[in-house]
This record gives structure tokens, C-alpha cells and sequence, in this order.
């Protein structure tokens, strides 16, 4: 792969990335050029993404001295918390406890900070250049931490303007055209694309990019006139459902492929549906464990009930529990009527009635996790609520909720590994790519979400939707 733009000589501009031309084997590049004593700060907006990053830099061989990674908000508290005076932010915002509204004031206090040009000599001794990756997800006031920082480092942002899907609430995204070229001049634009050509799929890779320019341009999309790599599945109102776990079951190419499959970005039940139904998918979870976080802050094991909230989260990510049937049969057993012995799971669950620990929610929902025909389609999940039993049980005075906070907090910051058939939506699988990527709904779907959803597979597309044109909103 050789890319003709060297960010390295890009004192202040963008370079527009469309999904798969390349943009992180240009950082990699770049990195590997750079001579200079003085790292190069790079940022990104997940930690997620960091990590990601990180692994593919370390991959391609990046020596880890030429560059600095972090989120733009974790550089940014990092900034504050060194100068909080002169940021004029009060230190108890940074403990997060609030994060809807600490984090805009965070941002605000490094903005103050950059923009007075206070730390202007403390970054030029500490950074070569600045860096910023997936730009298209920057905030306004992201976008004026990076234009301040640029009055002291010769700065290069990269993104691209069809992938801008998310959100921040009160802080909103920056304008591409108004805000970032404005601010940082277009100096290049990758046009070639390798992820699909390297899969040995490049028809599909120039259609994609031909459906790129028609989306920009508010044209529609004709499925028919698509490559053979991608399959158009018509949704007709009646068996939606069936059709849509057909599509989910599909096999990738190759005998070690990967598959993606997009479900409705809003209804997060309906893509659990999928998972449970679809042998060995997964979920790929959002990073704030809203479910487990919710289960552990209402869990109390001193209330009557208990069982039942057990029973329903343990079915909530793995199939096949029969929560409620569960809760009878203890209540059957309790009571010395029943006619058959307990099974392994049941004894599990008239322990924690008869003596309600942690231990017992922990030994419960792990003998429900060994039972036959039991599959975890949640695991992200499993995993956290256990890391956060053990450290109740280690700690007594540790609450369930404090430590299923922790643990969310811990899963923040790791990698997410691809699942062989992860359900997912836009949002969350964003910044993924498997050899196949399966479209759930596409009809629901605006011009931007489309666009992310299809550029997730390297070898094969499956598209569901109601018309075989699709004319997805602005």
C-alpha cells in the first residue's frame, strides 16, 4: 500500500478518509518516519478506539517512543487536572461523577486553558505534531480544544464527513465544511480502497465508493445494479423476522470469516433477539453495561425477590434459562412438594434462597451458565457482573453497584474482541470489519448509518430492506 500524502509535512490540514482507503496505514507511516526526539500526540474519541489503535500501530512494528495516544477528552483532563488555576475548573469535577455534565465543563476548562495560549511552550517541548484521528466525531467544543492546540503544533486531522453517526448530546458535532475544513484546509483525499482490495474484492470496494459519492450527492441507491458480492434479501411486511435470522445465518467466506451483523440502533432488545436466536452470535455491548449497572444498583439481598432478578438478568443474556419457571420450581422445592430431585442449577438457587450471599448469586448464575443447551449470547456482560461479584466477595464493604461500576469503568478500557458473528448496531460496531457484514433493516437507516453499515464487510454484503432502492434520509 503506498499513499502519495505525508502527514508529516502537513503543517495544518484535513485529509478526507473514507471508510477502508487506508487512513490508519497512513498514521502507521508516518509514525514509523518520524525522526524526531519529540513524540507525536495522536487522539481519537473512545478508548475503544485507543486501544484499537494501539494494537494495530504495535502490528505494523510502530515504535511506541515516536507517539503519544489518548482520547481527546482524557488528554484533555489530563491538561486541566495539571493546571486546574489556570484552567479555572473546581478538581471535584474530575472525579466524573457526573459525567453528562462534568465532561462539557472539562472541555471548556481545557479550551480556556489552550486558548489563552498558556501551555503554548510546555506542548512544543512536549509534541512534534498533533494528529487526530476519526475527526468527523468531534464535538464543537472537541473541535476547539484541537483549534487552540493548533496555535502551538503543526496539526492534521483525518475523517470523514459520511461516518459522523455520533452524538454528544448538548455538545454538538462540528460542522465538516463550517467548522473543520474551514479551521484545517482540505490537503488530501484517500480515493483507493484497500480494505477491499486486499480481501481479493475490489468490485465491491469501488462500488462502495461510487455509493459513497452518490450518498454525498443525495442520489439513491439501486441494489440491483450492485456487485455479486452483495445480496439484496426484500423485506414484504409478513416473516420480516424470519427473513432477517436467515440473513444473520449466513456463512461467511472463507473458513475462519467473520460476520457483522447491523440491527436497529435504537431498540436494543430486538438486536438481543437476534442474538439468542442465531447459533454462536454474540452482542457487542455498549460500553456503559446499562443492564448490569441497573441490575446491580437494584439487587438488594435483603428484599424478598431476589431470586426473580436473578432468574430474569441470567435470561436476559443467555438462552434457553426459563426464568420464570426457575422461581416456581424453588418455590416448589422450598416448600418439600416436589416429586423430582433438584437439578444442579435449582440446588445453586435454593442456596441463595435459604442464605443470600454474593457468593450465591455468583455460584448461581455460573451453574445456570454450565446447564445443556444454555448459551451465552451476552458474554461482555457475564463477564463484568462476575469480575464485580468476586470484588463484592473480596471486599465486603465494596456495595454491587460500586463494584459493577469498577468493572464497567475497567471494560472501558480494553479491546473489544471480534466475535465470529457479533450483533451489533452502526454505533457499535463502528471502526469494526469482519469479511461479511449482514444489514438488518436498511430501510431505517439515514445516509450516514447506511454508509458505515455497508462499508463493514471486506467480502460480502447482505442488505434487508423493504425496496430494492434504497433512499436513505440526510
Amino acid at each position: 500500500m503506498v499513499s502519495e500524502i505525508d502527514l508529516l509535512k502537513i503543517n495544518r490540514g484535513t485529509i478526507s478518509a473514507p471508510a477502508g482507503c487506508g487512513k490508519t496505514h497512513l498514521i502507521s507511516e508516518a509514525l514509523k518516519r518520524h525522526g524526531n526526539r519529540k513524540p507525536i500526540l495522536v487522539l481519537t474519541h473512545t478508548n475503544a478506539g485507543v486501544v484499537a489503535l494501539r494494537d494495530r500501530l504495535n502490528r505494523e512494528g510502530v515504535p511506541s517512543s515516536t507517539y503519544r495516544l489518548a482520547t481527546i477528552d482524557g488528554w484533555a483532563i489530563r491538561l486541566v487536572s495539571m493546571f486546574p488555576a489556570r484552567a479555572k475548573l473546581e478538581k471535584e469535577i474530575l472525579h466524573l461523577v457526573n459525567p453528562g455534565q462534568d465532561y462539557p465543563q472539562i472541555r471548556n476548562a481545557a479550551i480556556t486553558l489552550l486558548k489563552g495560549g498558556h501551555i503554548n511552550d510546555i506542548l512544543t517541548a512536549s509534541y512534534a505534531h498533533l494528529v487526530v484521528d476519526e475527526y468527523q466525531d468531534c464535538s464543537v467544543r472537541q473541535h476547539a480544544i484541537v483549534f487552540y492546540a493548533a496555535q502551538a503544533l503543526p496539526t492534521c486531522a483525518l475523517g470523514d464527513p459520511l461516518q459522523a453517526i455520533f452524538g454528544f448530546g448538548s455538545d454538538a458535532l462540528a460542522n465538516w465544511e463550517k467548522h473543520v475544513c474551514e479551521h484545517f484546509p482540505l490537503a488530501g483525499e484517500l480515493n483507493r480502497p484497500w480494505r477491499w482490495i486486499n480481501a481479493g474484492a475490489v468490485g465491491l470496494g469501488e462500488w462502495l465508493l461510487d455509493v459513497r459519492r452518490k450518498l454525498l450527492a443525495g442520489e439513491q441507491i439501486d441494489l440491483s445494479t450492485a456487485p455479486a458480492q452483495v445480496q439484496w434479501i426484500p423485506l414484504d411486511g409478513v416473516d420480516n423476522h424470519a427473513r432477517m435470522l436467515k440473513a444473520a445465518r449466513i456463512k461467511p467466506p472463507g473458513d475462519n470469516g467473520h460476520v457483522l451483523i447491523i440491527g436497529d440502533s435504537v431498540n436494543a432488545d430486538s438486536r438481543h433477539r437476534i442474538a439468542s436466536s442465531v447459533p454462536g452470535a454474540v452482542t457487542v455491548e455498549a460500553v456503559d453495561l446499562r443492564d448490569l449497572v441497573t441490575f446491580a444498583r437494584n439487587l438488594n439481598l435483603e428484599r424478598d425477590g431476589s431470586l426473580v432478578q436473578i432468574a430474569n438478568f441470567a435470561q436476559s443474556i443467555m438462552t434457553n434459562v426459563g426464568a420464570t419457571d426457575l422461581v416456581r420450581r424453588v418455590d416448589i422445592l422450598s416448600r418439600g412438594a416436589a416429586r423430582k430431585e433438584p437439578s444442579e442449577v435449582e440446588r445453586a438457587a435454593l442456596d441463595f434462597v435459604r442464605k443470600p450471599t454474593y457468593r450465591g448469586v455468583l455460584d448461581l448464575l455460573v451453574a445456570i451458565n454450565k446447564e445443556g443447551g444454555v448459551r451465552v449470547f451476552r458474554p461482555a456482560v457475564l463477564r463484568a457482573c462476575i469480575k464485580a461479584l468476586y470484588a463484592c466477595i473480596n471486599t465486603p464493604s465494596l456495595s454491587f453497584y460500586e463494584a459493577a461500576t469498577q468493572a464497567r469503568e475497567q471494560n472501558r478500557m480494553q479491546g473489544r474482541p471480534l466475535p465470529r458473528r457479533a450483533v451489533g448496531s452502526t454505533l457499535l460496531l463502528k471502526g469494526l470489519e469482519a469479511e461479511a457484514a449482514v444489514i438488518l433493516n436498511a430501510t431505517n437507516l439515514d445516509m450516514r448509518n447506511l454508509y458505515v453499515a455497508m462499508t463493514r464487510g471486506s467480502k460480502s454484503l447482505v442488505i434487508c430492506s423493504s425496496l430494492q432502492i434504497l433512499n436513505p434520509s440526510h
